[in-house]
């Protein structure tokens, strides 16, 4: 079990309980101090004029609230904006919301009752996901339409999903004898009122970037073995020398990765040996093409800003995104703004900036691979059956083109794209949400372009006939990926062999050696 509260939850333990099924536990310290906060909130709350409690919300909080109409105020505020439209979101992607909302409630300065997070933990932990739609949050004030559609699950009410179908929630919660949530004080306001949806879509999108990498960077020293290509670009000195941490690191497992290569070649070998130069037009490139020479200088900065998305990104995670702040230990509550989701926004659109340069890499060195007269080794589109006759990767290589070019239109930022709202209430707001699910979708596409990357390495290295001189990493994934996708000459439709590839790279944990990026 992963334990929540206490102590930081952080990208693995999240990734545990998103793709692995791990079920959450509660820490009993911090289930007494979720309490001792519900409990001087009671108490605090009394004959006090306090935001959300006995007020109405945003602009309407000029207006008092009577006693006897505080508790049905929360249901007001869960019913009425409970209006997202568009897409669901996929019951990962709900479950991964749950999860940031639960870490942040289990900090104890949210003044919710103990029977939310007990209710939570157990949505969680049964695969019980809200049906939350992914449009309507602006990412001011949280993501409150995302996580009104939580609050009505939670009551009661709206829809889940529960083993892929959709279900009404009140006839999941009687199967399961699921009691729904009665509000006691806040817990509506508590709920809307943070920065969650954004926050578990972000660290579901850290994670899968991090393959991408990996993979990104396995296929570009695949294409260096193929084309036989000479090993100073990611040398240790020449990188040393540049003082950016995630180049170095790249130079640093490109090495890792060929070690054991018989492919690729020594320059002092072959254009640093005299006998070699006694020619005027050398057949051998004396440097290849960028992507294939630059592989550390293009996903260093990748590598770099993945890390620094997953440090703001767990930072928020482990953080308390209410509004007011219910602070037990200083005998006060605090009115703020700890909803407005910046930070996620920015690290989004940045990390989706990131990971359309990686993608455009991969439909670089896709082409090269496919245009005979730029690598001069390869028939055209690496056809090996008949040309003219047959087509090899030729169909292939438009999707992947035209995924990358909706991957370049999508990497417009959201974070400078505020639209006021609320009645100028919420005057600057982050879109974080729609930054988080932008992203998501950037990162989808670029499994697609990389699918299509590796059919096209196979398909080159069955040309070449070269699998006995590839290194041990590269072989191993040669080996693993022909038992998905066979070598083929013959044309035949390949999308659900790119389809079942694609769904590898997702979800594979094959390249073990990369598991310190």
């Amino acid at each position: 079990m992963i334990l929540v509260g206490q102590s930081t939850l952080t990208l693995e333990n999240f990734a545990e309980i998103l793709y692995k099924h791990q079920e959450v536990a509660l820490n009993e310290a911090a289930l007494e101090k979720v309490k001792t906060n519900f409990e001087f909130l009671q108490q605090f709350s009394s004959n006090k004029l306090i935001y959300g409690i006995n007020t109405g919300f945003g602009p309407m909080a000029q207006y008092k609230v009577n006693e006897e109409n505080i508790l049905q105020l929360q249901y007001n505020l869960i019913r009425s904006h409970s209006s997202g439209s568009g897409k669901l979101m996929s019951a990962e992607l709900s479950k991964a919301l749950m999860v940031a909302r639960l870490n942040s409630f289990m900090l104890a300065y949210s003044g919710v009752h103990l029977d939310l997070v007990e209710l939570l933990k157990e949505l969680i932990n049964k695969n019980i996901s809200p049906c939350i739609y992914e449009h309507g949050g602006v990412g001011a004030s949280g993501d409150l339409v995302q996580l009104a559609h939580l609050g009505l699950v939670l009551i009661g009410e709206g829809e889940v999903i529960f083993e892929g179908e959709v279900h009404p929630t009140i006839d999941i919660f009687n199967r399961f004898n699921i009691k729904p949530l009665s509000i006691h004080i806040r817990e509506g306001l508590a709920v809307l009122n943070g920065t969650s949806a954004m926050t578990g879509i972000g660290m579901l999108n850290i994670i899968q970037a991090r393959k991408l990498l990996n993979w990104s960077l396995m296929f570009s020293s695949m294409i260096n073995e193929i084309v036989e290509a000479f090993d100073d670009h990611y040398s240790q000195e020449l990188n040393a020398v540049k003082r950016h941490k995630g180049q170095n690191k790249i130079a640093s497992l490109m090495r890792d990765i060929l070690k054991d290569s018989k492919m690729i070649r020594d320059r002092s070998e072959h254009l640093y040996n005299p006998d070699n130069l006694d020619q005027e037009v050398f057949e051998d490139k004396v440097q290849e093409y960028y992507s294939l020479r630059c592989v550390t200088q293009v996903l260093g900065p990748i590598f770099d800003t993945i890390v620094q998305a997953e440090e703001v990104l767990v930072n928020e995670l482990n953080s308390v995104n209410d509004n007011p702040v219910i602070d037990h230990l200083n005998h006060n509550i605090f009115h703020g703004g700890n909803f407005h989701g910046d930070y996620v926004s920015l690290e989004m659109d940045k990390l989706k900036t990131a990971i359309t340069k990686l993608s455009m890499l991969s439909e670089r060195q896709l082409n090269y691979l496919l245009n005979s007269k730029l690598n001069q080794k390869l028939p055209p589109f690496v056809n090996l059956g008949v040309l003219g006759f047959n087509f090899g990767m030729q169909g292939m290589q438009f999707t992947a083109t035209s995924t990358v070019a909706e991957n370049q239109t999508l990497s417009f930022p959201m974070y400078v794209h505020s639209i006021p709202n609320n009645n100028d209430n919420q005057d600057i707001v982050s879109m974080g949400c729609n930054a988080a699910l932008m992203t998501k979708r950037v990162v989808d596409n670029s499994f697609e372009v990389l699918a299509i990357q590796l059919m096209t390495i196979l398909q080159a290295i069955d040309y070449l006939e070269c699998q006995d001189r590839l290194s041990s990493l590269s072989r191993s994934l040669y080996d693993t990926v022909r038992e998905i996708f066979p070598k083929f000459i013959e044309d035949q439709p390949k999308y659900k062999e790119a389809k079942k590839i694609k769904e590898f790279l997702e979800s594979t944990n094959h390249i073990n050696a990369f598991a310190g990026l």
